[in-house]
C-alpha cells in the first residue's frame, strides 16, 4: 500500500510536470506608439515609454492565459507630417494610456520550464482590453483636457468616453533564463472601439456655435490650421468639411521585454529504495 501512494505521488507530480501548469508573474518595459487620423502613416518616431505588471497561468505547455495592468503614453504632430493635408491642419496631442489586457495565449512549441529541450517558444495571442485616456494639446504655453472642449460640436455632457474597450492581438517569443525566471518579447496592437484617442474624427462644427457653448478657446483648439506654400487649404476649417476619419478607428501598439517568475515549482518526493 505504501509503495503503491508513493507511485500515486510520483505519477501525480510527473503528470503536473509535463502539464505545466502554474502561474508566472512579473514586469515588463517597452514603448507605445500610437496610429490614427494624426498618424496616417504608421510613423514611428515618436515611442512613448511604457510598462506594466503580469500574472499568466500556463494551462498546459502549449495555451495559457495572461493578464496585465501597463501605463504608457502616445502623441502626434500634423507638423511633423510628410502628408500636406495634415501639416495644414496643424493639429496635434498627447495622451496618458492606462491599460488592463486579459488575452488567450498559443504556444508554437512545447514550452516546459526548466527543460533543456523545451525552453523556448514563439507564441500568438489575442484577447480584450480596457483603457482610459485623456488627449491634449498645448496652445500658448498652457495644456488643455481636449475632450472637455467639444472640438467637434460634442453637446456638453455628450462628449465620447474616456474609458473604451479594444481587441487585443498580437505575438512574443519565450525564453527560459532558468527554471524560475523566464524573458519574454511581445508586441501587441490594440484596435481601438472609439476614434477618439487623438480627438479628432469627424468634421469640423460650426464656429458661432462653438464660441458660444464652448468658449474661444475650444475654437482655437478646434481650428489651428496654417497655410501651406503650394497647397490650397481653403476649405480647412469650414464647418461640415473633413477634420478627421471616423471609418478607421484608431489603434496604439505596445513592444516590450518582460521578466517573469514562475511559481509552480512541485517538490516531488524521492523514492526510498528501501520502499520498493
Amino acid at each position: 500500500m505504501k509503495r503503491f501512494f508513493i507511485g500515486l505521488s510520483l505519477l501525480s507530480c510527473v503528470s503536473f510536470l509535463q502539464a505545466q501548469d502554474g502561474w508566472e508573474a512579473g514586469f515588463w518595459l517597452g514603448t507605445t506608439n500610437y496610429f490614427g487620423d494624426l498618424n496616417t502613416s504608421y510613423d514611428l518616431s515618436r515611442p512613448g515609454l511604457s510598462g506594466g505588471i503580469i500574472a499568466r497561468y500556463n494551462f498546459n505547455k502549449r495555451v495559457a492565459i495572461k493578464f496585465s495592468g501597463s501605463y504608457g503614453s502616445v502623441s502626434a504632430d500634423d507638423a511633423e507630417s510628410s502628408n500636406a493635408f495634415e501639416r495644414a491642419r496643424n493639429l496635434s496631442f498627447e495622451s496618458p494610456i492606462v491599460d488592463a489586457t486579459a488575452q488567450f495565449e498559443f504556444n508554437f512549441l512545447p514550452y516546459t520550464h526548466g527543460s533543456k529541450d523545451e525552453f523556448f517558444t514563439p507564441y500568438l495571442f489575442a484577447g480584450l482590453s480596457g483603457f482610459y485616456f485623456n488627449p491634449k494639446a498645448t496652445f500658448e504655453g498652457e495644456v488643455y483636457e481636449l475632450r472637455e472642449l467639444g472640438t467637434e460640436g460634442q453637446f456638453k455632457g455628450e462628449e465620447y468616453y474616456t474609458v473604451q474597450g479594444a481587441l487585443t492581438y498580437g505575438g512574443g517569443i519565450k525564453v527560459d533564463l532558468s527554471y524560475e525566471w523566464s524573458l519574454n518579447v511581445e508586441i501587441g496592437a490594440r484596435y481601438l472601439f472609439t476614434d477618439y484617442l487623438d480627438d479628432v474624427s469627424t468634421v469640423y462644427p460650426d464656429r458661432e456655435d462653438l464660441l458660444r457653448d464652448r468658449g474661444e478657446i475650444a475654437v482655437a483648439l478646434s481650428d489651428r490650421s496654417v497655410e501651406i506654400e503650394g497647397f490650397d487649404d481653403s476649405t480647412i476649417g469650414q464647418p461640415g468639411t473633413q477634420r478627421g476619419n471616423s471609418n478607421n478607428n484608431d489603434t496604439y501598439i505596445m513592444f516590450g521585454v518582460g521578466l517573469l517568475y514562475y511559481f509552480g515549482d512541485l517538490k516531488c518526493p524521492t523514492p526510498s529504495s528501501r520502499g520498493f
